[in-house]
């Protein structure tokens, strides 16, 4: 089973101040495994990352909200995302593995806990495809409480799902960009393909992943700063359907960033600071505290 690095020891803090009630709107957490026991079918074998590490570098970076996605190598135990969420006092919100046959009582247990979307996988090498079928009927149970579908789907692959994607009844999330990978430049076929979809008024999408695009990496005198065009992409398209994430603990990337830095390429993505809010506050708002 493949071993994965734990997050940066020793995050730098950002020079980029984070507005008020600002949102890392995609974090995992990992155990304590001793209480909330890894998957025996998972794909990769990670050190712990519990909440309360996860706050330590959150109260470093500024960071006042998180949303926290269920990790594969949990499986479909939601605990250890359920006791994170609920050591938040209401800062947190949830992004659950479910089963095909989920009820809808456990999806409405889940909504009372914190819980306002599910995520699914479109990725192979952490197994196998979601089936769009089973995807499609979990949607129509969790449409009445107002969740969302989240998409782990490389944008190269979008073509073959988005007619499934759009047609389903609730928002769609699309993580870490698409990976639209910053080496093939920015007339992609994949990168057109993504902002192509995101003109889909359900259609959003996460900023995060930056180091997982990047060409250059950290050698940069800026980390992933190449990334930044194609993020200005995005923002120019769906300006108001567009959060942000750290993806802490960084599961399965090429190198560990400094999160820091990864905060301190915020400003880089916008010249106007209402863009940003909208970005860190107002869009998370509106996804996962729409109460």
């Amino acid at each position: 089973m493949k071993s994965v690095p734990p997050p940066n020891p020793h995050p730098s803090k950002p020079s980029y101040v984070l507005p008020p009630r600002s949102c890392d709107a995609h974090v995992h957490v990992y155990g304590p495994v001793a209480r909330f026991p890894y998957a025996p079918d998972r794909a990769y074998d990670p050190p712990e990352a519990p909440i309360e590490k996860l706050r330590d570098l959150h109260r470093l970076l500024g960071v006042e909200r998180a949303v926290i996605v269920q990790a594969t190598v949990h499986g479909i135990d939601n605990r250890a995302m359920l006791h994170a969420i609920a050591s938040g006092s209401g800062r947190y919100r949830g992004v659950a593995l479910v089963p095909a046959d989920v009820s809808a009582e456990t999806l409405r247990d889940l909504h009372a806990q914190g819980v306002r979307g599910v995520r699914y996988n479109f990725m192979p090498h952490l197994g196998k495809s979601a089936d769009t079928g089973e995807v499609r009927a979990v949607a129509e149970r969790i449409a009445p409480l107002g969740w969302h579908v989240q998409v782990h789907v490389t944008a190269a692959h979008l073509p073959q799902i988005r007619g499934f994607l759009e047609s389903l009844p609730v928002p769609f999330v699309i993580d870490h960009m698409g990976r639209p990978m910053v080496r093939d430049g920015l007339n992609q076929p994949a990168l057109a393909d993504l902002l192509d979809v995101l003109r889909h008024p359900r259609a959003w999408v996460k900023i995060s992943g930056a180091e997982r695009i990047s060409a250059r990496l950290s050698a940069q005198a800026t980390p992933y700063a190449d990334a930044v065009p194609f993020v200005r992409r995005i923002l120019d398209v769906a300006p108001d359907r567009t959060v942000w994430g750290t993806d802490w603990p960084h599961p399965n990337v090429r190198e560990v960033p400094d999160d820091g830095k990864l905060v301190d390429l915020l400003p880089l993505y916008a010249d106007d600071p209402a863009a940003l809010e909208r970005v860190l506050v107002s869009n998370p708002d509106r996804l996962y505290w729409y109460e």
